[in-house]
C-alpha cells in the first residue's frame, strides 16, 4: 500500500489528517459553485439514495425478477433527473436482468469517462438478524441501514450527485460522462462479455470511473489497485430418491451429508490453505517492494471489529500476511451448506446435500483452469456410487493496475484528497467486480479507477449493512473535484 503524502502550502484550505496543506491552487469557479451546490443538496441526495433501497433488487435465481426491473426503472429516472440524457434501460435478452445507459456527450475536446455502477443487491440473508427492515432505509449514529446502501446503490448516487452538482449550477460538466449501470453483478455478470460487445460503440471512452469498493478505513479515501477473481461451483451429493427414517434404515445407508463433508474437508486445512492439486501453481509471486509494503500494514484491530471475530478465536494467518492474504493469494470459501431444513429437522437421513463453494483468484490463476482442478478434485474425493453434480456458477477473473504511479491515478488520488482532507491510499481488494477487466480490454486498457464509498463495518452481503454518511458526502466531493481534474487528462 502506498500513501501520496504532499505538504505543499495550499491556498484552497485543504489540509490532510495531519493538518498539513494538500494543494497549491484553489478549485475553479465552476467546482467551487458545484462543491456549494453538494454541500446544500445533500438530504435530496440522501433522500435519492433512500428511493433506490427501498427497491428489494435481489439479482439471485428464486426472487422476483421484476423488483430488479423496477430498480432499473427507478435507476433511470434518478439519471434523468441529475441532468443526463439518452437515458435507456437496456435488455440484453429475456431472463437477463436489465442495463441502465445514459450519457453527457458536449465536450469534444476533453476525455470521455465511463462510470459504473450496479443496482442490483444480494439477498437480505436472515432477516431476523437485521436490527431494522433491510429495505426500509434506517438512519443510526451516523450510518444508513439496508440492503444495498453501500453495495452498490450509494455508488449510483455518488455518480449522479457530481454529475448533477455541475449540471444544475453550470449546464455542462467539465468532461464527457456515459453512464452504465449494471443489473447482474451480485450474480457473477455472466452476460457481461456479450454486453460488452453489443454495445462497444455505446461504452467507448477513455476512461473508467467505478464506485463500487470499499476504503482501507473510515475517513480515508483509497483507490483499489487490484481485485481477485471469483470461481464458483455448486456440489450436490445424492444417495436416495428420497429421506428415510434414520431409526429404520440408519446403520447401513451411505449419508449424503457425511459423503459431502468428506469432499468439503478436503479442500483446504485449518489455516486455510487450499489443498487441491495443482491450483497453486500459476500465483504471480510478491514483489520485494509488495512485501515490504504488506507486512508493514497494521489491519488487525480494523479486521476484528469489521468481522465480529469472537474473543479468543484467533486469525488463521498473522497480521503481518493480512494484506497478502486478502489482495495476492487465492482463498476457499464455502459459502452455503443445505441438506434438510432447520426448522423442519427431523430423525431422517437426508436424500442429497448441497454445497457452494468459491475460490478467490489472483495473478496469474487462470479461471478455467481453477476450475477444471476442482471439478477433478471434487470427482476423485467423492465416495464411489453416489451420484455427484458440479455445477459451474461463476468464472471471473482477477485484475490490476499496471503501474499506479501513472498520471491518471495520480490525479484521481489528488482528486480525492480534496473531498476526503485526507491523503489517498493505494490498497488492494479481495473481492471480484466482473465489469472491469473486459471492459479495459475491449478498449485497449483504458484506465479503471476503483473508489469507495464503503468502510470495514459496512457489513457488505451480510446482516446490517450499512453506509457511513460521512464519508458518502466525501465521496461525492471527491468525485466532483475528480470529473474537474481528470478534464486535463492526456492519454499518452
Amino acid at each position: 500500500m502506498n500513501n501520496i503524502n504532499h505538504t505543499h502550502s495550499s491556498t484552497c484550505g485543504c489540509k490532510n489528517e495531519k493538518g498539513d496543506p494538500l494543494f497549491t491552487t484553489a478549485p475553479s469557479a465552476a467546482t467551487q459553485k458545484a462543491l456549494n451546490y453538494c454541500e446544500s443538496n445533500l438530504k435530496n441526495e440522501y433522500e435519492n439514495l433512500k428511493k433506490l433501497v427501498k427497491i428489494p433488487s435481489v439479482s439471485l435465481n428464486g426472487f422476483d425478477e421484476n423488483e430488479v426491473k423496477l430498480s432499473a426503472e427507478a435507476t433511470a429516472e434518478t439519471l434523468r433527473n441529475a441532468g443526463l440524457e439518452n437515458v435507456e434501460v437496456l435488455e440484453l435478452s429475456k431472463g437477463v436482468h436489465p442495463y441502465v445507459y445514459a450519457e453527457w456527450l458536449h465536450k469534444p475536446d476533453a476525455p470521455t469517462l465511463l462510470l459504473y455502477a450496479h443496482h442490483d443487491v444480494q439477498p437480505p440473508g436472515r432477516e431476523e438478524k437485521w436490527n431494522s427492515n433491510p429495505f426500509i432505509p434506517t438512519e443510526k449514529n451516523g450510518r444508513l441501514y439496508g440492503r444495498g446502501t453501500a453495495d452498490d446503490k450509494a455508488g449510483i448516487i455518488a455518480h449522479t450527485a457530481a454529475i448533477s452538482a455541475y449540471l444544475k449550477t453550470m449546464g455542462e460538466l467539465p468532461v464527457n460522462v456515459k453512464v452504465i449501470i449494471e443489473g447482474e453483478e451480485e450474480i457473477g455478470s455472466n452476460n457481461l462479455a456479450q454486453f460488452v460487445r453489443s454495445h462497444k460503440n455505446k461504452l467507448k471512452a477513455d476512461g473508467i470511473i467505478v464506485t463500487d469498493c470499499a476504503n482501507v478505513d473510515s475517513g480515508i479515501p483509497s483507490i483499489t489497485t487490484a481485485l481477485r477473481g471469483l470461481v464458483a461451483v455448486d456440489i450436490e451429493v445424492e444417495a436416495l430418491d428420497h429421506p428415510v427414517h434414520s431409526g429404520l434404515w440408519g446403520g447401513i445407508l451411505p449419508d449424503p451429508v457425511i459423503a459431502l463433508s468428506h469432499i468439503l474437508s478436503s479442500l483446504s486445512d485449518e489455516k486455510g490453505n487450499i489443498k487441491v492439486k495443482g491450483i497453486l501453481d500459476d500465483i504471480r509471486p510478491l514483489t520485494n517492494e509488495e512485501r515490504t509494503q504488506f507486512s508493514n500494514l497494521k489491519m488487525e484491530n480494523i479486521a476484528r471489529g469489521a468481522t465480529g471475530l469472537l474473543n479468543g478465536l484467533p486469525f488463521i494467518a498473522p497480521e503481518s500476511e493480512f494484506a497478502e492474504r486478502l489482495w495476492r493469494y487465492p482463498s476457499l470459501s464455502i459459502n452455503a451448506i443445505q441438506s434438510g431444513s432447520k426448522k423442519l429437522v427431523s430423525n431422517i437421513i437426508q436424500d442429497a446435500a448441497w454445497a457452494r463453494v468459491s475460490i478467490r483468484i489472483v495473478p496469474d490463476m487462470k479461471p478455467q483452469d481453477i476450475l477444471n482442478k476442482l471439478t477433478k478434485h471434487i470427482e476423485m474425493i467423492c465416495p464411489p456410487g453416489f451420484r455427484l453434480k458440479v455445477t459451474s456458477e461463476s468464472a471471473s477473473n482477477w485484475w490490476s493496475i499496471a503501474d499506479p504511479k501513472a498520471d491518471v491515478y495520480q490525479i484521481a488520488a489528488r482528486s480525492l484528497e480534496k473531498g476526503y482532507a485526507h491523503t489517498t491510499q493505494f490498497i488492494g481488494c479481495g473481492a471480484s467486480i466482473p465489469f472491469v477487466q473486459p471492459l479495459s480490454d475491449e478498449f485497449g486498457g483504458i484506465p479503471a479507477i476503483l473508489v469507495g464509498v464503503e468502510d470495514p463495518y459496512t457489513n457488505a452481503h451480510s446482516e446490517n449493512e450499512s453506509l457511513l454518511l460521512s464519508d458518502f458526502k466525501k465521496s461525492i466531493l471527491g468525485q466532483i473535484h475528480m470529473l474537474a481534474d481528470l478534464a486535463k487528462y492526456k492519454k499518452s
